[in-house]
Parts: structure tokens; C-alpha cells; sequence
């Protein structure tokens, strides 16, 4: 116990070897000092901070934001390293030796990692921790070895002051921005280790203390929460798993834990494994809660669920849609090329990104999902902007009603759903929805104003949204029985064009790969020949991407071999598929003749040939550095057609299907003008325009040698 006395008109409480000295009426000085001699002692004087004394206590009970904010100190235990000594001064100091604020400025200077085990017991007063226990959490959180402390104030702190503090914490200061912005989305494994641990040890803390939180309106603190924890989290596996900790206990649904495996990621959860005997009752406890409450507070954990799921599908591209293309075309693989879904099987990163992303969506079936999918099929097609934010403020929550669900997420949502249907073979809600009209008006939300922004932006909600249309046209939901004639022959082209820009943009080879594909399958599926011929002719027209106008060449070439095959069954509104999948035809479609065909006669072919084989001719003016830059640009789609001119004229299979006399006009316009431009120089001859073979790398001179080969294939006697 302290001794009160007066030196030299200043009052000093010492007690062992540990004094606060009182300076004037508005300073204290703190003075530590380790017994000597009977005959003085030592003293360690510390540099000086004011505060105004009172004589009460310094806090009784005031809540936390409303307590003043003490200044920066210097370090106390510069000549103390005697950890005993540090010790017996927490020990010796404990209220009501000293009040409070005297306390938490004595532990704040002693404070390492080796005193921590005996503030952990100093901590077991609860009467104490609810005092002091808030402001402690800031320093607590710099040490690894802090967390028993951080959990024991968890579970006897003051439940309303602790949440506050941490979330002041998770918000974080000015000066932590920067920490937090480097952070991205698109690198988010490279984020900082401790400011993961943090992150973890915060939510661990939350989860037990909105448990403890005995209130009539619980959904405004948990509002809060979660709007503060969602802009806090990065995408990475381990903030996740801390992220899902958090909502399993806040839900109270507690699934049975999965066998381990290397998949497994697992992160500290106080609230599941620690003892919740020791938690101390809401000393502010409300006796009733609002009936509206459980409704509300699963709503808002659904919101948050799938604000998670987006993120988290967004960082680490998932290759739903690369996935679905490899189940649904098994025989169309490389040989000795590993497939995306042997990798995602033998990698126990890609292992684990499935497991997270699969409890996720498991999560959002506890919350209420399972038991109506239609919420998520309703937010995923209803119009309207797009919802990105969507947990409201706590003074704002009336009721469920309030909070909507993001549409990001419950786009990725059923994107698992229709992957995990597939690759699975999981028992997940299937949608009852066509690729038109649905389907397309989900695509224009999201594209029809800035496509490539959005698609860098959401890259992986992006891909959901294609590996629902690839799974829709698996199933040939591809027109909605009640969608008139009229608006399907408006719809095809806008959706088909939508598709080709995802194509284009999105940063994943796999997912530009499967949108190709599937424009290619809805291009074959339009139900009109001059539609389809119609989409063919503006993309080679007006595409300025060389990659899609040498798709369009390959679609045309498709179209050419299905028109010499038996007609087949084009879905219309008035003869399409049912959801359940089963094929209705009339027989007019029946009955139609392969020689009808525009593709099956040279209309096709009369009509693009200018556009597959353009003019050339401004080819043998260029010099080689002009010509390697057009080829750089062009190359696909030059080598596409070359490779369908060689299939046009060297087989007998399109002969039918050739325009009369475009042998001859095309060699002219086309084919000449191209060897010239790709042949190397003869032996003496010094022609710049010609010597493009050392021009760049050996694939630059290889591919140019084939495409020379080629076309002089082609030529008239060869």
C-alpha cells in the first residue's frame, strides 16, 4: 500500500519502489525508482505530462469515447530491466494504490512481452478490466503474445466500451492509411503478416463480446461492426477464415468441423475454443429484446456474407467458367497439359481457395438462403443500379427491409451455385431463369456503361456471371417461353456483343477463352440465319480487336460445316426448352432444307468475303518496321484467314459453298500482296521492305514463314 508524503510542497505517493510525484495543481510527474539503501533511493524521473488532477478517481465509468487522450511518453524501463522489479510495480500499484488513469500510465511503461503473463492475472479483476481493460487493447495489440490479454478483456471488459475501442482500431488512425491502402484486391496475399495477426486477434475479440451484449436493439452494435470489419478486411485466405469465425458465432450456426486436410485453413477463434464460463455478464444489460432483432441481425450477416464472397471471388480468380468448359467438354483437352480442374485437385493453395469459397456460400445458406434461393435469383435479375454497399448505418435500421443484399454477392453466389452443380455434383438451388431475357439484362447492368472498366474492377464477379451463362446454355435455357418474336430477334446481337467484350477485356486468359466459347455457342444458337450472318458481318466490319475477328472466321467456318449437316433444332419462344431441359421443336423447323441454307449456298461467303479477305494492297508500301507493327496488331486474324482460305480451296467439302470467280479476285486483292510483304529477300537483293525475318524474335520470322507458305499454296498452278 502507498505512503503519502510531502516534499518540498509536493505531494509524493510511494509504494516499494514507485512514487507519483504531484507537481503544482495541474502536472504529475511519474517517478519510478528500485529501493537502495536504507538511506535514499534512486529515482528514474520520466518526462513530464500534463493533466488536470481531480479528486476523484480519474474514470468511473465514463464511456470510452469520452475519456481524454493521453499524450505520447517516453519509455519508462530504459534503466529498469529487473523484470521482479516491473512486477511488483504493476503488482504494488493496482487501484486503489493509484487510480485508473495512474494504473494504465504505469502498465503503458512497463509494458513487454515478459510482463504480460502477470497482467494477464491482474486482469482477472473484473471490476478492474471494466475500467481499464478498452485501453489497454491499442498497446496490447503491438504484442504477439498479448492475445490472452486481449482475451480476457474480451470477456470481462465493459462489452459497449471494448467494441468501440476496436473498432476504433479496425477503422484505424491517419497515420495507418497508407498501411491499409497498400493492401489491393489484386495482391491481396502480399498484405502485411501483422496486420493480418491483428486483424484475426480484433475479430476474435468481437465475436465474444457481441455474444455478451445484452440489449433491446443488438442489430445497431452489430451493424456497426460489420460495416467497419467489411471495410477493414483484404481479401486473403486468412483474413477470411477470421471473417467466417465471426459469423458463425455471431449466427449461432456452428457447422460439424470438416476432416483435416492440406486444404484446411485455420485461424485462432477465442469465442469457439476458449471458456465462455468466464465471460462476465453485460454490466449494462437490457432485459428485453425487440422481436424484429434475429431477423434483422441474420439479414445483416447475409449482406455481410456475400460482401465477403465478392471480395474474395474477386482476388482470386476461382476459374469457375475455365472449369465448366473442361467438365462439359472432356474430349477436347490438350493430352499431357494439366486442366484446371487437375489442378485445382493436386494445388493445396487452389484447394484451399474452393474450401473457403465453398463455406461461404454455406454460411449464406445457414442465414437463411437454403430456405429461399429466390431472394438471391431476385437480386441478382431485378433492374435497377447495381447494390455494392449494402449493410446500413445503425441509426437508419428499422428493419430486414433495410438492408438489401449486394449484387456482386449474390451474383457470385449463384455462380457457385452452378459451378459446384456441375464439378461438384453438390446440391445447390438451380435458377429458374433463360439466358433471354434474364441473363442478358444481368450483363447489361454490369457492362453496358463501362465494360472494361467494370470488368477490371470485378474481374471474378465478371467470371460468375459467365459461368451462369455457360451453365444456362449447357442446359439450353436459352429463351424464355414467353419472350415474343420480336424482342428475340432484338436481343441475340446486344448479348453476343456483350459477350465478345469479355472476351476482350478481362485480364484471365481461361475466362476470355470461356467467353469465346460461349459467344460461339448463343452465335450458333440464334435461332435466324440472317441474324447469325448479321452478328458475323459486324464483328469483322467493325471489330478493331484482331483476336474476335479471327473468332468471327472460325464461327463462320462452324456455321459453314452445320449447314452441310441435317438441320438443326433452333430454339424459338413458341418451340424452346422447358427449365427442366427437354426439347420442344415444330415441325416447320423440322422440316427445313439443308440447300435453304444461307450458310449451305456461296450467299454466305458472296456476302463476307471482302471482310475475311480484305484489300492488301497497302501492304507493299509499308517498310518493315510499318509491316511488323501491323502484324503485331493483325496477326490472329491474317493467319485465320489464310488458314480458312487454304480449307475454302484444298477440299472438296465447300465447293458448293464458294462464290464463282472469288479464286482469282481474292489471290489478287488478298493473298499476293501478303507474300509479298512476308517473303525474304532473294540472294543479293537489298530490299528493305522485304527484310523483316531479323527484324524481331525467331517467332516473329517463324510465324511469318508459315503464313508465306500458306498463301503461296493458295496461288493460282500451285
Amino acid at each position: 500500500m502507498g505512503q503519502a508524503r510531502f516534499r518540498g510542497g509536493r505531494c509524493v505517493v510511494v509504494f516499494g519502489g514507485v512514487g507519483c510525484k504531484l507537481r503544482g495543481k495541474n502536472e504529475m510527474q511519474l517517478e519510478v525508482g528500485v529501493t537502495a539503501a536504507s538511506e535514499g533511493r534512486k529515482h528514474i524521473i520520466l518526462a513530464p505530462f500534463t493533466r488536470p488532477i481531480s479528486p476523484q478517481p480519474a474514470h468511473t465509468g465514463s464511456t470510452a469515447h469520452g475519456r481524454p487522450k493521453k499524450q505520447p511518453q517516453a519509455p519508462i524501463m530504459d534503466d529498469v530491466t529487473d523484470k521482479s522489479k516491473a512486477v511488483q510495480a504493476l503488482l504494488e500499484s493496482r487501484p486503489p494504490a493509484t487510480d485508473n488513469f495512474t494504473y494504465l500510465t504505469i502498465i503503458e511503461k512497463f509494458l513487454s512481452p515478459e510482463i504480460l503473463p502477470t497482467l494477464n492475472e491482474i486482469l482477472q479483476d473484473a471490476s478492474l478490466t471494466q475500467e481499464i481493460g478498452w485501453d489497454l487493447v491499442q498497446n496490447l495489440l503491438l504484442y504477439p503474445e498479448g492475445d490472452k490479454c486481449l482475451e480476457t478483456i474480451a470477456r470481462l471488459g465493459n462489452p459497449r466500451e471494448v467494441i468501440i475501442k476496436l473498432l476504433e482500431v479496425l477503422e484505424g488512425h491517419p497515420e495507418d492509411d497508407d498501411d491499409a491502402s497498400q493492401i489491393s484486391d489484386k495482391d491481396a496475399s502480399d498484405a502485411d503478416p501483422e496486420a493480418i495477426r491483428r486483424f484475426i486477434v480484433l475479430l476474435g475479440m468481437l465475436a465474444i463480446l457481441h455474444r455478451r451484449i445484452k440489449t433491446k436493439y443488438p442489430s445497431r452494435f452489430l451493424a456497426t461492426t460489420l460495416a467497419t470489419v467489411q471495410r477493414a478486411y483484404r481479401p486473403n485466405q486468412l483474413m477470411t477464415a477470421s471473417a467466417i469465425n465471426l459469423v458463425q458465432s455471431l449466427s449461432g450456426h456452428r457447422r460439424p468441423p470438416l476432416p483435416s486436410r492440406k486444404s484446411s485453413v485455420n485461424v485462432a477463434n477465442p469465442d469457439k475454443d476458449g471458456d465462455v464460463s468466464k465471460n462476465a455478464p453485460d454490466p449494462e444489460a437490457e432485459q428485453h429484446e425487440d422481436p424484429a432483432e434475429t431477423e434483422i441481425q441474420e439479414r445483416l450477416l447475409l449482406s455481410f456474407v456475400l460482401g465477403i464472397l465478392e471480395s474474395y471471388v474477386n482476388a482470386t480468380s476461382p476459374a469457375w467458367a475455365q472449369r465448366l468448359i473442361e467438365a462439359y467438354n472432356p474430349g477436347k483437352t490438350v493430352p499431357g497439359k494439366k486442366t484446371a480442374l487437375q489442378a485445382y485437385k493436386d494445388d493445396s493453395d487452389l484447394l484451399a481457395r474452393d474450401a473457403i469459397i465453398g463455406q461461404l456460400a454455406a454460411l449464406s445458406q445457414d442465414l437463411g438462403i437454403s430456405g429461399s434461393p429466390a431472394q438471391i435469383i431476385s437480386s441478382v435479375c431485378e433492374d435497377g443500379p447495381i447494390r455494392r454497399s449494402t449493410i446500413p448505418d445503425a441509426d437508419r435500421l428499422r428493419g430486414p427491409q433495410d438492408v438489401h443484399l449486394p449484387t456482386g454477392g449474390a451474383v457470385c453466389l449463384m455462380g457457385y451455385w452452378v459451378f459446384s452443380s456441375t464439378v461438384f455434383q453438390a446440391n445447390m438451388p438451380k435458377p429458374k431463369i433463360y439466358i433471354l431475357p434474364e441473363h442478358l439484362g444481368l450483363m447489361q447492368r454490369y457492362l453496358e456503361d463501362d465494360a472494361n472498366g467494370e470488368i477490371q474492377r470485378m474481374p471474378g464477379t465478371i467470371e460468375a456471371i459467365l459461368a451462369i451463362g455457360l451453365w444456362l446454355e449447357h442446359g439450353k435455357f436459352i429463351v424464355a417461353p414467353t419472350m415474343s418474336t420480336e424482342t428475340l430477334r432484338a436481343a441475340f446481337m446486344p448479348y453476343h456483343h456483350l459477350l465478345t467484350l469479355c472476351s476482350v477485356y478481362h485480364p484471365s486468359l481461361g475466362v476470355r477463352n470461356a467467353a469465346s466459347t460461349l459467344a460461339g455457342l448463343i452465335l450458333h444458337a440464334c435461332p435466324e440465319e440472317d441474324g447469325r450472318l448479321h452478328i458475323l458481318e459486324d464483328l469483322l466490319e467493325n471489330c478493331m480487336f484482331s483476336n474476335l475477328k479471327a473468332c468471327a472466321v472460325t464461327w463462320l467456318k462452324e456455321e459453314l460445316e452445320m449447314a452441310q449437316k441435317p438441320p438443326a433444332v433452333h430454339i424459338t419462344p413458341a418451340s424452346g426448352l422447358g427449365i427442366d431441359g427437354a426439347a420442344v421443336s415444330s415441325s416447320e423447323d423440322k422440316s427445313s432444307k439443308t440447300s435453304s441454307s444461307i450458310f449451305g449456298t456461296p450467299e454466305a461467303i458472296e456476302q463476307l468475303q471482302y471482310l475475311v479477305f480484305p484489300d492488301m494492297q497497302f501492304v507493299r508500301e509499308m517498310d518493315k518496321d510499318a509491316f511488323a507493327e501491323y502484324w503485331s496488331q493483325n496477326s490472329p486474324f491474317l493467319m485465320q484467314a489464310a488458314n480458312f482460305a487454304y480449307l475454302l480451296f484444298r477440299s472438296e467439302r465447300y465447293r458448293k459453298q464458294i462464290p464463282e470467280g472469288m479464286r482469282g479476285a481474292m489471290e489478287e486483292r488478298f493473298i499476293r500482296p501478303l507474300i509479298s510483304a512476308t517473303s525474304k529477300p532473294s540472294p543479293g537483293q537489298s530490299d528493305d521492305k522485304s527484310e523483316i525475318d531479323d527484324h524481331s524474335d525467331p517467332s516473329f520470322a517463324m510465324e511469318l514463314d508459315v503464313l508465306n507458305g500458306r498463301l503461296k499454296d493458295l496461288t493460282v498452278g500451285s
